[in-house]
């Protein structure tokens, strides 16, 4: 019982940081490591990848990896920092509300106290996942966690823009009437990735009247800018991890080319992320 209702307490200081005078900041971690990384930096929650958790086990994304490969990955995150852990677990494993209840008692059980929900497929006649189906979902997470007594924060996420679903005229309005569906249901942040325009973004925002989370990366926004457009929450998705292989691409080439070691330069001294790990 004493843990339920420290994971509570937990997710009600998730919950506020929503709603909070600064943007919250998510460098989405995909192991220990790098959540301790993040949380060293003075990171005030860690959001997980999927897309990174899939590819440090060897696969690719999508879906591809189990739900509970995926929970294993969030438990020994979320025991390994102190501030709260959201947890990137796709469109829920499954393609019922009961799959999706399902997983949110395992985001719960794994110590996170927030969770990604996705509608997007792998099917390109249906790239979407059927809107009353999936507020179906939503209320299936929101039942598991009163059930469970710990406020799980859920970012409800279209892939609208992402997948570039119907013509481009139309993913605006298709967005909103999406997000606001997810809203109604009990979404406690709404989720547009893809979505990298300002006047499109500022606009989003003042409509939905709601927490936004914008996923960021090289030609968005800074900071700053997406904060005065009142934008709730910035992730970064998998870009973290694909930075850092990029980095590991590069140490490897030199190695081969040049014989040198520039690409080593900047790395965390072995002491410290010793102390880190312990």
């Amino acid at each position: 019982m004493a843990e339920i209702e420290t994971q509570a307490t937990k997710g009600e200081t998730f919950r506020a940081l929503h709603r909070g005078p600064k943007i919250l900041l998510l460098p989405n971690a995909w192991d220990v490591a790098s959540a301790r990384v993040f949380e060293e930096a003075g990171i005030s929650a860690i959001a997980t990848t999927s897309a990174g958790g899939a590819f440090t086990l060897g696969y690719p994304d999508g879906e591809k990896i189990s739900r509970e490969e995926t929970l294993v990955v969030v438990a020994r995150i979320a025991a390994a920092v102190r501030v709260p852990v959201t947890a990137d677990v796709e469109a829920g494993y499954g393609d019922r509300p009961e799959d999706a209840a399902r997983t949110a008692r395992g985001v719960i059980e794994a110590g996170a106290v927030g969770m990604n929900l996705e509608d997007g497929t792998d099917d390109p006649d249906h790239p979407l996942i059927d809107l009353a189906l999936q507020l179906e979902k939503i209320a299936a997470v929101r039942e598991t966690a009163a059930a469970m007594g710990v406020p799980i924060v859920l970012n409800a996420r279209t892939d609208v823009y992402l997948s570039e679903v119907g013509p481009a005229g139309q993913r605006y309005a298709e967005s909103v009437k999406r997000l606001k569906a997810f809203r109604d249901a009990g979404a406690d942040s709404l989720f547009a990735p893809g979505l990298r325009d300002v006047e499109t973004i500022g606009r989003l925002v003042r409509e939905l009247n709601h927490p936004l989370n914008i996923l960021a990366g090289p030609g968005s926004p800074s900071i700053p800018e997406l904060q005065k457009l009142g934008v709730a929450r910035v992730s970064l998705g998998s870009g973290p991890i694909r930075a850092t292989l990029g980095l590991a691409r590069r140490i490897a080439e030199e190695l081969k080319s040049t014989g040198t070691y520039r690409g080593l330069e900047g790395a965390i001294p072995h002491a410290e992320l010793n102390r880190l790990m312990s």
